[in-house]
């Protein structure tokens, strides 16, 4: 047992304050003495921005026990509660929050003690790191120098003990090969494990996720599978069985894609079944796979520990440079760096660590040949599998920068969200703040001018000089550039006096999309947009202005992309292989800004004309918190899955789609349309697999018929108890923020006093996928949140026992809906929409064979037409709030009744 470290402890939650001195003393106090305890000396704190938020002082300071744990155990997970410290150390988790101060101190003893054990496997680099974090004045710099040993021999700079990657030849074709049924049973079979339960359900998913890796018969005609799998088939290995067999068989590269991280998660452990770890030579058979910005820049660390940081980032980015010498695969964004690191630190620092649009130089940098990204990307093109995200394969499709890299094997696994990733993938939006994304790339940043983030001319300067016409073009893109937005244009917009083309045409976009609020100002804190009709001519004629000077722009980059492409066919003596790849790297990139410079001019010479029947286009402000953040014009596809059919589906030889909630109910029309198939007249194949739940006796629909819509108090009064007789363990999901907040606001402070946890989204400064892991490490804790918790969330088990939700789901009332509305059938639009969130959040609730529980909503009048939402057989009922906390406080112990029977009532 490691000793107690003696220094004084103070924990804050929402049911009161506690200290704990070094004489052993703990006590409860008041907010404003815990403030002046934390002010007079150091004290242990575990996430130090929850506990200032609890306390109202943001800025409050002290020892925080999870910037230790980073120092000591990078790359470790740990949940940042005090019961998810004490299981990462070892420790007895406190009964009481005010047994926490003595767990700090415990806690503290035992991370310090650690470092100074022999046995300690994160040693190397830290006496390294210390230093640094010592001329930094970091809080626990001092407490650590004793118990860090400075090493016998001197320690490599981390940038020099990361391996490096190597180049492997490209992968041949895959064989053309067949897979039998029998094969995809016995490989099936070896998944699961010898004596595992024999699934029917999972073996004819499994059969039919074969079929999509058959040859294919015609060009442009791939074998595309729709496949519905209820929850509890074990969809995940059902299509890893035929996906391993044929990557073995043929030698070919199978994506899987998600559109959660958590699914990535758990992906990446179910392979291991199906693959080893590493192959005979060293290579991964299994590679994670995410856009360029979830991964650390290693430059942009470089910078940042040579000063590019000051204070708190400066502290942060040592921690980070820690953690990349023990990443696996230096995956900031759901990887193995704990994701409340970039929280503790009230700043966006993790997000300027990683790679940001547009400033990779490629060969150019001298980290190239250790760089996570480049060694994730070649790591790909070799792999038997690849999990993805629905963007990155989307954008991979697309402007893949060569064959390898393009996926012609998919499973779009969540495949109800491919429709939503197709929406962004292929819109555009021409916005100030996307200007000035352009103009950074193009020119460099305004302020701070060292560094490589210089702009086009100091990527290429080599080039330039080689190459007279090439230099011209870059001089002549530079100086076109000029009339985009500069730092600034958004209060230039505000204080009505924009400079140059771009700002004039945003000032007017914006002065417009005010005139035309219908709100009256009663929605200040959200964004506004009006749509793109019977416009004033001096607007369109500033976007005709607008459209020259992008036109001005585009024209040398085209210019430029010729040039690149002449030297690389004919290299010059100087050009080694270094210099090809910087060059090919900034083709890329060039490549598709020319094609953006394109869509936004096609914008505006759009306006003021005849309108496009495919596409969707209004202008809009937008705002949060009563700040406005942006402004621009927007276009969308009206079908967003016509330019998905063409990129990726057309090109694919096999592509399938599975999903828990694929079609609506029994229907699988509207998902046939949304698959992108009639797009290229392919007709998809169809599988169904009922869940193997017992919803009937297992689960509860509870319509709560008397919380009044709009009633606030009665809202939050209901969330509390509804949580007071489960017991916590309850998912709360919320249509709007505000009222997320207001309900909080109202109820944490009195579950705290009963001893259950209460954690929000856009409440408390943690990040969302640490709020997940939180909520399920504690079965007494419940969790508010919005759209991002409504699917992709998996917690089992007595961690979630009921689902509650503020309301029915209605979609959002946008332009953009307005008009898919008109084309997809009205009201019955608006209905599949519904149905479609009400199933993914019921999904939430019964995980596994043994969980049981309630799905509430909270509805006055909640249509019977939305019923099919639910599996069949589950019991429905509409009753008062009083006979709904009855129901939860007894438990699940219902009769199998159909829902229909049960649900008499008229709406």
């Amino acid at each position: 047992m490691s000793e107690t470290l003696p220094l004084p402890a103070l924990h804050a939650s929402h049911a009161g304050t506690w200290v704990r001195d070094a004489t052993a003393t703990t006590r409860g106090c008041s907010k404003g003495e815990a403030i002046m305890a934390a002010a007079d000396t150091p004290v242990l704190l575990l996430n130090a921005p929850l506990v200032a938020t609890r306390l109202g002082y943001p800025d409050l300071s002290g020892l925080d026990l999870l910037e230790l744990f980073a120092f000591v155990h990078p790359a470790r997970f740990c949940v940042p509660t005090p019961k998810g410290l004490a299981d990462a150390l070892g420790l007895e988790p406190p009964a009481r929050d005010d047994a926490v101060p003595l767990l700090l101190q415990q806690a503290a003893g035992a991370l310090l003690g650690r470092c100074g054990s022999s046995d300690w496997p994160e040693r190397e680099g830290a006496w390294s790191s210390l230093q640094s974090l010592m001329r930094l004045r970091w809080h626990w710099a001092q407490v650590l120098a004793p118990h860090v040993a400075k090493p016998e021999r001197a320690e490599k700079w981390l940038f020099s003990k990361l391996p490096e990657w190597e180049e492997a030849p490209e992968r041949p074709q895959p064989a053309q090969v067949a897979i039998g049924e029998g094969a995809v049973d016995e490989q099936l079979e070896y998944l699961t494990g010898q004596g595992a339960e024999r699934r029917e359900g999972q073996r004819s998913y499994a059969r039919a996720a074969s079929k999509v890796f058959a040859p294919r018969r015609e060009r442009g005609q791939p074998h595309l599978l729709l496949a519905q799998a209820g929850t509890g088939i074990g969809k995940t290995l059902g299509y890893l069985a035929p996906a391993s067999l044929w990557a073995s068989a043929s030698q070919g590269t199978v994506w899987v894609s998600t559109f959660t991280k958590n699914l990535q998660r758990q992906l990446r452990g179910e392979a291991r079944r199906a693959w080893p770890e590493r192959r005979a030579d060293g290579s991964r058979p299994v590679v994670v796979r995410k856009g360029r910005e979830n991964y650390l820049c290693l430059l942009n660390l470089e910078d940042a520990l040579q000063g590019g940081f000051g204070g708190r980032a400066a502290i942060m980015a040592q921690l980070v440079a820690r953690w990349a010498a023990f990443s696996q695969d230096g995956d900031m964004i759901g990887g193995d760096l704990p994701g409340w690191l970039g929280t503790l630190f009230r700043k966006r620092g993790i997000a300027s660590l990683t790679d940001q649009r547009g400033e990779c130089v490629y060969a150019g940098c001298p980290h190239y040949r250790k760089c996570f990204i480049e060694r994730t990307a070649r790591a790909s093109a070799q792999a038997d599998l690849v999990i993805a995200n629905h963007a990155l394969v989307m954008v991979n499709a697309a402007r893949g920068r060569d064959h390898a890299q393009r996926p012609t094997r998919i499973v779009f696994d969540e495949g109800h969200h491919v429709h939503h990733a197709a929406d962004s993938t292929f819109a555009a939006a021409l916005t100030g703040a996307e200007t000035i994304e352009l103009r950074r790339w193009i020119v460099g940043p305004e302020r701070n001018s060292k560094g490589r983030r210089r702009g086009l001319a100091a990527r290429l300067a080599d080039v330039a000089s080689y190459d007279e016409a090439g230099g011209e073009a870059v001089e002549a893109a530079i100086e076109a550039t000029q009339a985009l937005p500069t730092d600034g244009w958004l209060q230039r917009l505000h204080d009505n006096e924009p400079w140059g083309p771009i700002e004039n045409l945003l000032a007017a976009v914006r002065a417009l999309t005010y005139a035309r609020d219908e709100s009256g100002g009663q929605e200040a804190g959200y964004g506004i947009e009006t749509e793109v009709a019977e416009l004033p001519g001096k607007l369109v004629q500033l976007a005709q202005e607008a459209m020259g000077a992008l036109g001005a722009i585009r024209a040398p980059l085209v210019k430029l992309g010729i040039r690149l492409e002449a030297i690389v066919e004919d290299a010059p003596d100087w050009l080694d292989a270094q210099g090809r790849a910087r060059i090919e790297g900034a083709r890329n990139s060039l490549g598709w800004r020319i094609d953006l410079l394109a869509a936004w001019e096609a914008m505006l010479n759009r306006l003021g004309g005849p309108a496009d029947p495919e596409f969707v286009d209004w202008f809009a402000v937008d705002r949060s918190e009563a700040r406005e953040f942006d402004v621009g014009i927007h276009r969308r596809w009206l079908d967003p899955m016509k330019p998905f059919a063409k990129v990726v589906l057309e090109p694919s030889h096999g592509v399938m789609l599975t999903s828990a909630t694929l079609r609506d109910g029994d229907d699988w029309q509207a998902a046939i349309e949304a698959s992108g198939a009639p797009h290229i007249e392919v007709e998809p194949l169809l599988s169904a697999a009922e869940s193997p739940f017992d919803y009937a006796n297992r689960a509860e629909v509870l319509i709560v018929t008397d919380v009044k819509r709009g009633d606030l108090p009665a809202l939050a009064a209901a969330y509390a108890r509804l949580i007071e007789v489960a017991g916590g363990g309850v998912l709360g999901l919320f249509t709007a923020i505000r009222r997320l907040r207001v309900v909080h606001g109202r109820i944490a402070d009195r579950l705290a006093r009963a001893g259950l946890p209460l954690y929000a989204q856009h409440v408390d400064p943690i990040d969302t996928g640490t709020l997940v892991d939180i909520f399920r490490d504690d079965p007494k804790a419940s969790l508010l949140g919005t759209d991002a918790l409504r699917d992709g969330v998996d917690v089992p088990g007595e961690s979630l026992r009921c689902v509650v939700m503020e309301a029915v789901p209605w979609p959002k009332p946008s332009i953009l809906h307005r008009a898919r509305r008109a084309a997809q059938g009205g009201s019955a639009y608006d209905d599949r929409i519904i149905r479609a969130r009400l199933a993914q959040a019921f999904g939430r609730l019964i995980r596994s064979k043994d969980d049981a529980g309630h799905f509430i909503v909270l509805s006055s009048a909640f249509p019977s037409r939305l019923l099919s939402a639910f599996p069949k057989g589950t019991p429905v009922m509409r009753l008062t709030l009083e006979e709904a906390l009855q129901r939860v406080a007894s438990g699940v112990s219902v009769e199998s009744t159909p829902a229909a029977e049960q649900d008499s009532q008229p709406t």
